[in-house]
């Protein structure tokens, strides 16, 4: 595999072809928030909040960094006053779904975001998709997955799914960074309880 040198905050990078830029900062010690990634699973590009600028042939845009390849003589800015203000943005728009995440807090703190300038929503969901992606990817099970679409998407277990493989696996709750993932968990749990429940009155 051949290697790839770029330039990230004016500091140069070795990456291998293939690595995306988030890999390729990641491996030089430089930090990129990101909600959404987890080195086990597919590239999502969900959340956004790792957005960073490239300049190409003295081009600059903004890109993803978890999905955007990295490049022989790339120049890569991960903080400036443009990304800084977008970042922002996304977390106050997060902080709507989610405004007691201490993830989205942290970062929140980071960036100087107002967790309560939008209206709150009625979802713990920020849509990172961690859950869905590693039951189906890493565990095989696709016992969660999202529902609806929009604003009114959220994460859902398949009770007849889950009913058999979550209750002892439980491996991807460390991975949420709201309580969506648990909120739906009880849900489903209680409303598969009900449904297995005896009728009142009914002989046992």
């Amino acid at each position: 595999m051949s290697e790839i040198l770029l330039q990230i905050d004016g500091k140069e990078v070795h990456a291998s072809e293939g690595m995306t830029l988030l890999e390729s900062a990641q491996n030089a010690g430089i930090s990129i928030p990101t909600l959404c990634h987890h080195e086990g699973l597919e590239p999502f590009g969900g959340c956004r909040i790792c957005i960073v600028e490239v300049e190409v042939n003295g081009w600059a845009k903004h890109v993803v960094s978890c999905i955007y390849p990295a490049a022989e003589n790339l120049i890569v800015r991960t903080r400036s006053e443009k990304i800084d203000r977008i970042r922002k943005m996304i977390l106050e728009l997060l902080l709507a779904h989610a405004p007691n995440s201490p993830d989205l807090l942290d970062l929140a703190h980071e960036y100087g975001a107002d967790k309560d300038r939008f209206g709150k929503e009625g979802s713990f969901c920020i849509h990172c998709g961690l859950c869905v992606r590693y039951c189906d990817e890493i565990k095989r099970k696709y016992a969660v997955g999202f529902v609806d679409r929009g604003t009114r998407k959220e994460i859902s277990f398949i009770p007849e799914i889950a009913a058999k493989e979550c209750w002892d696996c439980k491996e991807c709750f460390p991975l949420c960074p709201t309580e969506a993932l648990q909120a739906a968990y009880v849900l489903t749990k209680s409303l598969i309880s009900f449904s297995i429940a005896p009728e009142s009155g009914s002989e046992e």
